[in-house]
């Protein structure tokens, strides 16, 4: 099996795995006891912070630890809008990820916040200057994520940052599907916030983190026994902790050489699928992109009968985000970059680790297209 599913889940890596063990075992205690068992298990969650914190290049304080980015981006929007709404509106683009929209949604459903949604173009970037009309001396805060789980469309945070900068409001971005693959200092993107999750970087699912600048006023969504400095009440998963921290700190460690080898592998997947599958249709921006990931839109098939060819050939890949699965509806995220909806639902999404291979690369380029012919009629199942 090639497995090309990364941006939905990473296998956990072994070290992760060694590193949790003992935590999960012999070094059990709860953080918060004041005795033996307990001191030993806050000094690993502390190890754990400090170690995230050196990726990052922020203050161990600034960090929360969660049970994934959907609680991270939830505590970020909510806990911002809460602590301090000004004048009650928040502003985000047409592409972002269910677990912002439907946080904002919540916001504006039961605590009357307006949002304004930015449109993206047809490759799904977000224009500087529209997000400067958008802003107001009141807006609450800014959310637009890094880099697209669909279509791997790569934002220039920076220059989005420093618009909302200058305007004195908050800026966050969801940055779960670049923890591998893009530079996170926290300084250089000039963020006031961003979200992680653990297992696209080779942690355990249910493992997170947030960051929120020392200055920014926050409110909890889970009130408690004050851990993590009353931002996020409840016992810690020091063990997960642990483990997301060796994760990122692998996935950032080798993530030059990673990202050069990812690179041609995209760009001999995109090659060979549009230059053998005619009318395929490449989503998202042709440079401005992820490294590991490849989508498209192939007219005239129906995406999940792709899906299950490329099973059938041995390759494991998706039709977008895995919070979609099931629905019959087609990803908004293409359509909001103008692609209509017969052709959004043939929609299929290749991404990979550092540790696939050429080989695994090049066989799947053959298999999309003998896949894509065969569901088209053009071709007889082999």
């Amino acid at each position: 099996m090639i497995y090309l599913d990364a941006a939905a889940t990473a296998p956990v890596r072994q070290e992760v795995l060694e590193a949790m063990w003992p935590l999960l075992t012999s070094e059990f205690g709860n953080p918060s006891s004041h005795h033996g068992p307990g001191e030993t298990a806050a000094a690993a969650l502390a190890t754990a912070r400090k170690s995230a914190a050196r990726v990052l290049g922020c203050r161990p304080a600034e960090l929360t630890f969660t049970s994934g980015g959907t609680e991270a981006n939830n505590l970020a929007l909510k806990g911002i809008a809460l602590a301090s709404p000004r004048d009650r509106h928040i502003i985000t683009s047409a592409i972002e990820h269910p677990a912002v929209l439907e946080a904002l949604d919540y916001l504006h459903r039961l605590h009357g916040f307006r949002i304004t949604v930015l449109p993206v173009s047809s490759t799904g970037l977000v224009d500087a200057d529209s997000l400067s009309d958008a802003l107001t001396p009141g807006t609450t805060c800014c959310s637009i994520m890094y880099a697209n789980n669909e279509v791997g469309t790569v934002q220039n945070i920076r220059a989005l940052a420093d618009r909302c900068a200058a305007a004195g409001v908050p800026f966050h971005t969801d940055a779960v599907q670049a923890g591998s693959w893009l530079a996170l200092s926290v300084a250089d993107l000039g963020v006031d916030a961003l979200t992680l999750s653990g297992h696209k970087l080779g942690a355990p699912k249910g493992t997170g983190l947030l960051y929120v600048r020392s200055r920014i006023p926050l409110e909890p969504l889970i009130h408690g026994g004050g851990q993590e400095r009353g931002r996020r009440s409840g016992t810690e998963n020091v063990a997960g902790a642990v483990g997301f921290a060796i994760a990122l700190g692998q996935a950032q460690g080798e993530r030059n050489a990673a990202v050069a080898a990812a690179t041609t592998q995209r760009d001999y997947l995109i090659n060979h699928v549009l230059d053998t599958v005619p009318g395929a249709l490449l989503t998202g921006d042709p440079g401005q992109r992820l490294p590991n990931l490849a989508s498209f839109c192939f007219p005239g098939t129906s995406g999940e009968s792709v899906l299950l060819e490329l099973e059938r050939r041995g390759v494991v890949c998706s039709s977008g985000s895995a919070c979609a699965a099931g629905s019959d509806e087609p990803s908004s995220v293409l359509l909001a970059l103008g692609i209509d909806r017969e052709t959004a639902q043939t929609a299929v999404r290749f991404s990979w680790t550092s540790a696939t291979t050429e080989r695994d690369i090049a066989l799947t380029a053959r298999a999309v297209t003998a896949a894509v012919t065969t569901v088209r009629g053009l071709g007889r199942p082999a």
